[in-house]
């Protein structure tokens, strides 16, 4: 039994649950209760204890196990969630190598540290003589002591050796206080503090952890304004988001995160109860920072409204910003990069800490106004250019224009973008689609296959291609795992599923970049259907597949391309041990017999046929990635099949249950025919590709 197995077989899904939504009551096989993750009065949120699962039936539309529901509930990665359920059960995780404990307690150590001097530096803002700058704080910024001590705001004196003398006596060496950038030795060996004079604001990790230090002066005439720390094994200002620890939650629920540019700005913007804001670390987003918050499986985010200030460098930093979207995008046409970003303008000569300290319930309206990226763009390039500006002129604003404007998932140069540029610029659209080409991707896009071309409306397939009615599964078998009283599954189905699986799976290891070829897949079968497109016919996860040791491989995976540290197979090769190790290196191996052997022989054919296309003809990246396709198709077709007997059970019991709920019974319904069009999509697709 697997680590995770374990877990679940000691954890009762419904107990757990049941501590967190103290409402959940049984309701036929399962149980029910309003969604803790939204906002509703008919329950729709169902726990099934026979296969220890859940899944919300409204907005959400989202499901899974134990695991998946820990990490919504609060907030969690996987290894958070594993680390956490697997101390509830008793559970004992793999060892570590005497070199990641020792880096371990080496940056437990470092936290330790620059938390002491956390401590150190609020307390010392409330000494006697420390009163101007607490008054400073409360009068001048106008921060509540609520808010003061929330953000463990301190100060640090003006003194050369205040933190220093005080992190030595607690049993810091000199070398530590430095890595950790606190100090800083001269080239004549003397040790100093870094932050003097400043009032300090403690900067965490997305976990709450302090693991450095912002330092505003208090100087006004102290040329550097702000300095933060270091880089230093905890603080890396290009990954790091400021307020993020405490705004995840709202940005989840929300689904939006506002960017501003200082830390005040996010501190004055939580004080007055808006807890979606949090503050780059630079002149402007990194990519790290955009995937961050908007990417993997953490995936705070859908849209992204940068307030920054109205200035000048407030503008180039918006952007720069725009610049590095859209450099994701160029970079990978499969189009992963899935926000709505809008820029926020602000009044004049005012940045959003002012806004909000003179005027906060303004705050909301200017939000909800922020300008989508093509119309701040077009009016930032062309403001500038004289009613007689010349042809050349006009045509460098275009091409200025044109690349920003393709950093959207939706079609860059849809005819409303077009036309609004055309006639700011006395352009025709002709020669702007003229010149877009050379400013898109193309060059690196996938070959289109021969249907690309041909519009298909899903509504008037032909009835030989639609699906069967949704609850006549007479042709259908069951999925594995899922008794129907009638005996055992199809050999055949439950065999080809078992191969599928495995089969997707080693693809993906192999070629992580390619899960992004698949997902652009999925969204277009979805097309403009927003609920296809983040219901039925969403990207591929862990719930595409039906094994417990796919399924977490496939969250390892996940989690891999998420982070920046490693290659997603180095960081998966570095994280999995035992038995799954073993798992990982049958997948990633190029011999068949060993695969097969691995995967109970359901793998062979497929895998022997890929090898021979490999070794053969160099495994052309066109063919592995149409064939990957195909089958993570069929895989999702596979999970649409053991979704409509859940359903089909949640529709019985609303049809004879004591107490009919007809809103619930309509949402089931709603998604039923929802499920029905992703199959018939997905079969169309399968069958003609």
């Amino acid at each position: 039994m697997s680590v995770t197995e374990e877990i679940k077989s000691r954890i009762d899904i419904v107990s757990y649950v049941l501590r967190h939504v103290p409402e959940l009551k049984k309701a036929g096989r399962n149980h029910k209760a309003c969604c803790p993750f939204h906002t509703e009065k008919t329950p729709s949120f169902v726990v099934n204890p026979e296969r220890q699962s859940w899944h919300c039936f409204g907005a959400c539309a989202e499901g899974g196990d134990l695991f998946t529901f820990a990490q919504k509930m609060h907030g969690w990665d996987f290894k958070e969630a594993l680390h956490e359920l697997a101390l509830e059960a008793g559970v004992e995780l793999r060892q570590r190598t005497p070199e990641q404990l020792a880096r371990a307690d080496h940056l437990d150590r470092m936290r330790g540290l620059v938390s002491a001097a956390s401590d150190l530096y609020h307390e010392q803002l409330f000494k006697p003589e420390s009163k101007p700058v607490l008054n400073y704080v409360s009068e001048t910024r106008g921060l509540s002591r609520d808010t003061v001590g929330l953000f463990r705001i301190g100060v640090a004196p003006d003194r050369w050796d205040f933190a220093l003398d005080a992190l030595l006596a607690m049993g810091y060496a000199e070398d530590e206080i430095i890595e950790a950038g606190l100090a800083v030795r001269n080239d004549r060996g003397n040790i100093y503090d870094r932050f003097r004079n400043r009032l300090i604001i403690p900067i965490n990790d997305e976990r709450g952890r302090a693991v450095g230090f912002g330092g505003r002066a208090l100087d006004p005439d102290e040329p550097a304004k702000y300095i933060n720390s270091p880089q230093s094994p905890l603080f890396d200002k290009s990954r790091l988001l400021y307020g993020l620890d405490r705004a995840r939650s709202a940005i989840r629920e929300s689904g939006v995160a506002v960017i501003v540019e200082g830390y005040m700005d996010v501190i004055q913007a939580h004080q007055a109860g808006y807890l979606n804001v949090v503050a780059q670390m630079g002149t402007a987003m990194t990519e790290t920072q955009i995937r961050r918050i908007a990417l993997g499986r953490a995936k705070y985010a859908k849209s992204i409204v940068l307030a920054l200030d109205s200035d000048a460098a407030g503008q180039s930093a918006a952007r720069r910003s725009l610049e590095v979207a859209r450099q994701i995008l160029v970079e990978d046409y499969s189009g992963k990069f899935q926000v709505d970003i809008r820029i926020l303008q602000l009044p004049t000569d005012q940045d959003p800490d002012d806004v909000l300290r003179r005027s906060p319930q303004t705050w909301p309206q200017l939000v909800d106004s922020a300008q989508d990226v093509a119309d701040f763009v077009i009016d930032s390039e062309t403001e500038t250019l004289p009613p007689d500006a010349s042809m050349q002129a006009r045509q460098q604003a275009a091409l200025n224009i044109l690349p920003i404007l393709s950093a959207s998932e939706n079609n860059p140069y849809q005819r409303e973008n077009l036309q609004k540029l055309a006639r700011r610029l006395r352009i025709s659209e002709r020669d702007l689609l003229a010149w877009a080409p050379a400013q898109s991707p193309a060059p690196n896009a996938p070959r289109p296959s021969r249907r690309q071309n041909q519009t298909l409306d899903y509504a008037t397939l032909d009835p030989d291609d639609a699906p069967p009615e949704y609850w006549d599964s007479e042709h259908e078998p069951a999925p594995p795992d899922i008794d129907n009283g009638q005996g055992p599954p199809s050999v055949y189905h439950s065999e080809q599923q078992r191969a599928i699986e495995p089969f997707c799976l080693s693809l993906l290891l192999k070629n992580p970049n390619l899960l992004y070829k698949v997902n652009r897949k999925l969204r277009e079968l979805a097309g403009a259907d927003s609920n296809l497109r983040h219901g039925p016919l969403g990207d591929l996860n862990e719930n595409d597949f039906t094994h417990s040791k796919y399924r977490i491989l496939m969250t390892y995976l996940l989690e891999a391309m998420t982070q920046d540290d490693q290659e997603p197979l180095e960081y998966l090769v570095s994280i999995v041990d035992g038995e799954l190790s073993a798992d990982l290196s049958a997948l990633l191996s190029d011999d068949a017999q060993v695969v097969s052997s691995r995967m109970r022989g359901a793998y062979l054919v497929d895998m022997s046929d890929i090898i021979e296309r490999r070794r053969s003809r160099g495994a052309v990246a066109n063919e592995v990635s149409s064939m990957l396709i195909g089958r993570a198709l069929q895989l999702r077709l596979q999970r649409l099949e053991r979704e409509r007997i859940e359903m089909q059970y949640l529709q019985e019991e609303a049809q004879t249950g004591a107490d009919i709920d007809e809103q619930h019974r309509e949402r089931l319904s709603q998604q039923i025919m929802l499920s029905m069009t992703a199959k018939a999509r997905l079969d169309h697709e399968v069958r003609y590709a």
